[in-house]
């Protein structure tokens, strides 16, 4: 198979599977884009076609004196948009009785509404009626006068979404909350395994192989079972020490704590890859063991370094149970995922909303993956075939 060049099966395969696992990414940014109307009203994929929707406007006219009449002009469609009437009324019950440019008789006055959204309401009291204090038309004074309306609208894509989600919706503090957590809690276990892959490979001291089968039977724990027992440990330690056991320390030595035996197994493989003659001409050299580390080994196993520390950002950035088992669901400290499940109890029906929030979780670790892909692939070499 060496040297033979992938058959167009194997390209069109491949091709499948990453157009597959691109078009929810696809789809959920396109609908974060998107105002809740035409999300409720079509599919993500049309959103460069127009969309049909529906609205409601409500004019408001002044008192008028007895035997006086006024003259009401606007546009039903906000500043900035534009888009074709379909179909009016001055009705919930009949929102589309009317056609546009057709004249429609209210109680005391008369609505046009043009094709392009442009309005005219006339207002006439008629002889004898006497002064009014703020009536408008065909509803209860001061209540205004209600135009339904069918619009044929183009599409419109735009970034308020995200603007809402940041001011409105607190995600920006959530952002920095899943941040101080996956950081650190990627860094501390990456740098304590490298120690303790290097000692276990290298250096001889007594216990050194049953201290590696205990750290690999440590994987076989399920995280589920160690949470309330280290909760317990965390609370008792804070109170005798007299801090807050609920803090973000909590939360780094805990996935710390449950990251590390992977960690370890993963890094002690790539550093046992790096030939002795290396390691023992160093040492002739005179270099110190942290010198070795630092200048020779880590340098060779960075490409497996890059990818645990990818996948142990990726764990960390979309856990939820940890968090909240450490942190507590304070709006203060609730991380980017507990933020998320907020907003599906209280924006359920705002898909846009949750589609822009959605969207923010997902390009955090998607530049992580992106910065750090060359380095995973070369950690994943197998049998001479590299990226």
């Amino acid at each position: 198979m060496a040297g033979r060049r992938p058959s167009l099966l194997v390209h069109v395969v491949l091709a499948v599977v990453v157009a597959l696992w691109t078009l929810p990414v696809v789809g959920l940014f396109v609908t974060s884009l998107r105002d809740g109307d035409a999300v409720a009203a079509s599919g993500w994929w049309t959103a460069l076609a127009p969309n049909e929707t529906r609205g409601m406007t409500r004019v408001m006219g002044h008192g008028l004196p007895q035997d006086a009449s006024q003259v009401l002009e606007g546009s039903l469609f906000p500043r900035g948009r534009a888009g074709r009437i379909i179909a009016v009324g001055v009705r919930s019950t009949a929102p589309d009785a009317f056609r546009p440019g057709q004249p429609i008789e209210i109680a005391g006055g008369r609505l046009v509404v043009e094709e392009d959204g442009r309005y005219r309401l006339t207002l006439v009291v008629p002889p004898g009626g006497g002064p009014t204090d703020g009536w408008t038309g065909n509803f209860a004074p001061g209540g205004g006068t209600r135009i339904f309306y069918t619009a044929r609208m183009p599409a419109a894509l735009g970034f308020d979404n995200y603007a809402r989600v940041f001011k409105a919706e607190g995600l920006l503090r959530a952002l920095l909350n899943s941040l101080l957590v996956a950081v650190p809690s990627t860094l501390i276990p990456t740098l304590v395994a490298a120690f303790a892959a290097y000692a276990l490979v290298w250096m001889r001291f007594p216990g050194r192989w049953i201290m590696g089968a205990g750290i690999a039977a440590l994987m076989a724990v399920p995280l589920q079972m160690a949470l309330i027992p280290l909760l317990v440990l965390y609370n008792k330690a804070g109170q005798a020490i007299g801090i807050d056991p609920r803090s973000f320390i909590a939360v780094w030595l805990a996935h710390t704590g449950f990251g590390l035996p992977l960690a370890v197994h993963i890094l002690r493989s790539a550093m046992m890859a790096v030939p002795p003659d290396i390691i023992a001409s160093a040492r002739l050299d005179g270099l110190r063991e942290d010198a070795i580390l630092f200048r020779i080994v880590l340098p060779l196993a960075l490409p497996t370094i890059a990818a645990f520390a990818t996948f142990q950002f990726l764990w960390t950035w979309n856990d939820l149970l940890v968090a909240l088992v450490f942190l507590g669901p304070q709006d203060d400290r609730l991380v980017l995922t507990g933020r998320l499940l907020n907003l599906l109890g209280s924006r359920g029906g705002d898909w846009e909303i949750l589609a822009a929030a959605g969207f923010v979780s997902m390009a955090v670790p998607l530049a992580v993956y992106l910065g750090l892909r060359k380095f995973l692939m070369r950690s994943f070499v197998l049998d001479g075939f590299a990226e």
